[in-house]
């Protein structure tokens, strides 16, 4: 009797240049996979599972480059009938790989080595064995062969930039939209606290009142530019080296293959790509991917500081600043009740570090694309990726459960306000630097407020006004102290 154990998968046999080995017999991958598979057990993170938006890219490519060599005629040069069939095969293969039909055939972990040549033949072998299949043969047959035909004219040198580039393109736009949704909640909030009053503080310390309206705009235009980083960053990932082929070259392509591929891809793509202005630097130097992470560090960075500033001005409730409240969304304490913790800003926080860690991992990986090649694509790929995922979909969520619900605790801050004696700078150019001074002694020792303090001391302006409680509201309103005088 076979026990469980002893049952054996089903297999088909596969060459390759180092020689043959069993491929499970009902997969879409081939040979090449499957070493790539086995000599990369690291994570046990696969490409299906962390980045899908790679497969689709390499669905556009191996469409478009299909679609061109079959109308250049470089699939069968002896046979126009089967070049036609072969390519539209291919299309068709590569259609259903756009649309998420052999993700789970990726199955490489996402930390490997080659360039990423194993993800490339991945996708070479994942189509001609479809394409093989549509034309009446079985898998493994390849009737239509993973690199005569799927990668002809192709390297994983010229093909994984262009992946890498549209896939980041992919993503840019759902990144800059929950930017902006973000964005948008801040200045929502500035327009409501634009008449709260509250404490400055610089070197943590007190200083000259602002209203919260202004703070909440300042971390709007810190986002807005942010923004606008991100979106000039994202112009070179228009100018692919598809058709360099191994080196910048173009070995193996057709004379007209690079304008023509370049234009059925952006077609296919639905991006406005334009041919590389040196192929030669398109396969070796990715400063352009350094400058994209970067501008999504200056994301985080922003996020940090917007992160610290809540945790601060929210923080208590009763023993801190506490001069906002912020949203309750779940307790906080397993051994003390009723305490609620800032999980979002903490969150930010956290995010904010992940997206900095992966802006030094790609830098390092740009900076070492020794002589005419990068083969620290698999890298870039993957922390690129994850900072723009985790900061597309991290930001609605702070935008909504975060910000949206902050409120103004205007009592708390109206109180430290009159008891602050920084309120006396303002006092300034009434009264000169002296007795301003003699104030805020006096407000610091006694406790007083300003107003009472200036009235206790007799204190009178340069015309020699004596100053009152009722002229001193108009000089310490919260008009006169946050804004520049009006001409």
């Amino acid at each position: 009797m076979t026990t469980a154990t002893e049952v054996k998968t089903a297999t088909r046999q596969e060459k390759d240049s180092l020689g043959y080995k069993d491929v499970p017999a009902d997969v879409y991958y081939g040979i090449q996979t499957l070493r790539g598979k086995e000599n990369f057990p690291i994570s046990g993170l696969t490409v299906c599972q962390m980045m899908p938006e790679q497969i689709r890219a390499f669905g556009w490519i191996k469409k478009a480059t299909a679609k061109t060599n079959m109308e250049l005629g470089l699939l069968d040069k002896s046979d126009a009938a089967h070049n036609k069939a072969i390519g539209e095969a291919l299309m068709k293969a590569a259609d259903e790989m756009i649309a998420g039909k052999f993700n789970d055939q990726f199955v490489v972990d996402v930390y490997q080595g080659g360039t990423g040549t194993s993800n490339h033949m991945n996708a070479n072998e994942v189509l001609a064995n479809r394409a093989t299949e549509l034309l009446g043969g079985k898998l493994g047959e390849y009737k239509v062969h993973p690199n005569d035909h799927a990668n002809y004219g192709q390297s994983t040198n010229d093909v994984t930039p262009t992946v890498m580039r549209l896939t980041f393109l992919s993503m840019h736009g759902p990144l800059i939209e929950s930017l902006q949704t973000f964005e948008k909640v801040l200045r929502q909030k500035s327009v409501e606290f634009k008449s709260v009053l509250i404490p400055g503080r610089t070197h943590m310390q007190d200083a000259v009142p602002l209203t919260l309206g202004q703070q909440f705009g300042a971390y709007a235009q810190a986002i807005e530019d942010a923004i606008e980083n991100v979106e000039h960053a994202s112009k070179r990932l228009h100018f692919i080296g598809l058709g360099a082929s191994a080196l910048g070259t173009g070995l193996n392509t057709h004379p007209q293959y690079r304008e023509v591929v370049t234009k059925n891809l952006s077609v296919i793509s639905g991006f406005p790509l334009l041919q590389a202005k040196d192929y030669f630097q398109a396969t070796s130097s990715f400063g352009l991917f350094g400058d994209y992470s970067a501008a999504l560090r200056s994301v985080a960075l922003e996020l940090e500081k917007i992160a610290h500033d809540i945790k601060l001005y929210s923080m208590g409730p009763r023993t801190g600043l506490a001069e906002i409240s912020i949203p309750d969304w779940q307790p906080g304490s397993s051994i003390m009740p009723g305490k609620v913790n800032p999980i979002y800003p903490e969150l930010m926080d956290q995010l904010s570090y992940i997206v900095q860690g992966n802006d030094h991992t790609i830098s390092l990986a740009v900076q070492n694309g020794q002589l005419q090649l990068n083969v620290m694509m698999p890298t870039i790929l993957l922390k690129m990726t994850e900072s723009m995922r985790i900061l597309t979909n991290a930001l609605p969520v702070f935008a909504e459960k975060l910000i949206a619900g902050i409120q103004a605790n205007q009592e708390i801050a109206q109180y430290r306000l009159e008891n602050s004696a920084q309120m006396v700078t303002a006092l300034n150019p009434i009264i000169g630097y002296e007795q301003a001074a003699q104030v805020a002694k006096k407000v610091n020792k006694e406790g007083k407020s300003v107003p009472d303090a200036v009235v206790e001391l007799g204190i009178k302006d340069h015309a020699g006004n004596l100053l009152t409680k009722e002229s001193l509201a108009a000089i310490l309103s919260p008009e006169a102290m946050t804004e520049p005088p009006k001409a």
